[in-house]
Parts: structure tokens; C-alpha cells; sequence
């Protein structure tokens, strides 16, 4: 699972408890904090847990650093992490700071809960339609985004993609993994949901899977559709599929959660998402159907170019439906 769950000796109560922690992965050291706490709390959110009662940073500072560039990037880096967890309506109490040869930061989010406040990640059903909550693509921006300054790698996908376009991905890949999964986790509970994880490392299927054998039923997750920021399928296949992002194994940072649902609730689930500008949205990728609880996409998947936000194509993407209804999707 994504989190712990340790039964307390008093009053009916669970801790539950996560930690995390990676390398950095973007060019802003504040919004570099931001992504570290938003993908700690994620945990807690996979399982519609929406309040967290403490945190703790783990920082480590390379030392290969000036005193100089410690003295200005780290505290960004911090403000970042508090910033995020005050938006999440918790706080960080403490932590551990190392020197170390890599600059490494993540944290340790806590939270003691009654029974009904968390939804145990085990029973999805057949006939439950799968949601994801943001896009993938967020490891293929980062990359190519590093190619800008790289000849050798940009030549290899140039004809498929603009400067500008690269650009315009890996601000939205950086503030999409920056943005709180707080308010699906909500949703959760509002539209019954039976199980979720977030997307990490292990990539969408990765994380399918991982669902998937935790299910009490005999059920089997099949994906249909691929949410994708946009050029990036495109992108990971001028690059040699070296992501294997189609395939679903690229990995993700702070990504969305991937939630069964009732087919009846699904797309009501996706307009609230969006309604309640999170600046995400959610998607309808995939149903649960009968199976010995393993996951998979089928051979030619939907993808789905999502737009990256504040452009002109996003804009007139925002003024249709969120997602289309089960039947259109999922045919």
C-alpha cells in the first residue's frame, strides 16, 4: 500500500504514516519543494485521507555546493516544502538535514484517523471504471527539456516537436507534479470510491498492478486511454520509446491518482475534479472487469494530448467536458 496503517492501543484509531524522498528533478528550487511535499502527501491521499497532522523534511544538501549556492538554494527548497504543506492544511515540526555528495529532499507525513476517514485500497469490483487524476509525461518533459541544451539528444526529436512546445510542457509537467492530489483524495469519499494508489515511479501500469493484487475480488484492470501532456508521446517516440511511456512504465513524479470507481459515478467524479480548479483534471482511462488481479493497456491505447495550461489549446479545451461519458471513452 501507499501508506501504513499501525492500529493504535487506544479509542478505535490508526496511524497512518508515509515517507518519501528523491533527487531533484526541475531548475526551481522552491517549486523543487513544492513537487518533494505534494508527492509525500500523495500517500495519504491515495487512500481519501484529506488531513495530515504533521510532517517532517528530510533534506540533504550536496557537498559539492558552494557555501554560497547552499545559502540561496536551500531555503528555497525549504519554503517550498512548508509552503506546500500549509496549502495541505498541515505543517513541518522537524526533520534531518545530511551533507551528502547529492542533494536528496523529502519528508514524513502523519496522521492519526478514525476508521471512516481513510478507504483501504482493496475492493474494486467488476464493472468499476478507472480514473486517472493528472497527465502523464512528466519524466519526458523533464528530459527534454534538459535537450534543449543538449544538440546531440534535441536533433533526435526537433521534427517533431518546437522549442517553445518543450518549453511550454515542462511548465506544466513541473506545476502539475507541484499541485496537491487534497481534493480527488475528498472526492473519494463522496463518490464511493473502491481503491486507489498514486502514479509514481513504477509508472502507470506499474502502479496498476501493484493495485490490482491488493483487490479482495478476482479482478483485472484494463487500460484504454492515455492522458499525455501534449508532444510527449510523440517526443518518447523520435527518442526510441527509451520511456516506454505508451507502454506505460515511464515514471511519473507526484502523479495523479489512479482510482476505481462505480461506472455511475465516474464521470461525476471527473467534473468535480475539474470544477474545483485544482488546476488538474481527471480523465476516464480504463474499467475493471473479471480477472486474477493483474493490469494491462490494450495494444493501441487512446491518447489523449492534454494541453498545457494557459495556452490557446488548453483554453478552448476548458470550455468543452472534462471527460467524455463511459460508453464514448471506454468503446
Amino acid at each position: 500500500m501507499d501508506s501504513c496503517v499501525v492500529p493504535l492501543r487506544h479509542g478505535g484509531l490508526s496511524l497512518v504514516q508515509t515517507t518519501d524522498f528523491f533527487y531533484p528533478l526541475v531548475d526551481d528550487p522552491y517549486m523543487m519543494g513544492r513537487i518533494a511535499c505534494a508527492n509525500v502527501l500523495s500517500d495519504l491521499y491515495a487512500m481519501g485521507i484529506t488531513e495530515c497532522d504533521n510532517m517532517l523534511m528530510l533534506l540533504s544538501v550536496s557537498q559539492k555546493m558552494s557555501e554560497q549556492d547552499r545559502e540561496r538554494v536551500m531555503p528555497l527548497m525549504i519554503r517550498g516544502f512548508r509552503d506546500a504543506a500549509e496549502e495541505g492544511g498541515t505543517s513541518v515540526t522537524g526533520g534531518q538535514t545530511v551533507v551528502n555528495p547529492w542533494i536528496i529532499i523529502g519528508g514524513v507525513a502523519s496522521v492519526v484517523c478514525q476508521p471512516n476517514e481513510f478507504i483501504m485500497p482493496d475492493s474494486a469490483v467488476p464493472g468499476d471504471v478507472l480514473v486517472l487524476t493528472k497527465p502523464l509525461g512528466t519524466q519526458v518533459a523533464v528530459n527534454a527539456h534538459q535537450w534543449l541544451d543538449q544538440p546531440e539528444r534535441w536533433n533526435k526529436i526537433k521534427l517533431v516537436v518546437s522549442k517553445e512546445e518543450v518549453e511550454q510542457a515542462y511548465q506544466e509537467a513541473m506545476f502539475s507534479m507541484a499541485t496537491l492530489n487534497r481534493t480527488a483524495a475528498g472526492l473519494m469519499h463522496r463518490f464511493q470510491a473502491h481503491a486507489a494508489t498514486d502514479v509514481t515511479g513504477f509508472g502507470l501500469l506499474g502502479h496498476a498492478r501493484n493495485l490490482a493484487t491488493m483487490q479482495r475480488a478476482e479482478v483485472a484492470f484494463v487500460i484504454h486511454n492515455l492522458p499525455i501532456i501534449a508532444k510527449m508521446a510523440a517526443i518518447s517516440k523520435a527518442y526510441g520509446n527509451i520511456f516506454n511511456l505508451l507502454g506505460g512504465t515511464s515514471s511519473e513524479t507526484s502523479g495523479g491518482l489512479l482510482v476505481s470507481l462505480p461506472r455511475e459515478q465516474a464521470a461525476r467524479f471527473c467534473a468535480e475534479v475539474k470544477g474545483q480548479g485544482s488546476g488538474g483534471g481527471a480523465w476516464i482511462i480504463g474499467i475493471v472487469e473479471k480477472g486474477e488481479r493483474g493490469a494491462r493497456i490494450i495494444d493501441k491505447p487512446r491518447i489523449i494530448e492534454v494541453q498545457p495550461r494557459g495556452t490557446a489549446a488548453a483554453n478552448q479545451e476548458n470550455s468543452s467536458s472534462t471527460s467524455p461519458a463511459p460508453g464514448d471513452t471506454l468503446s
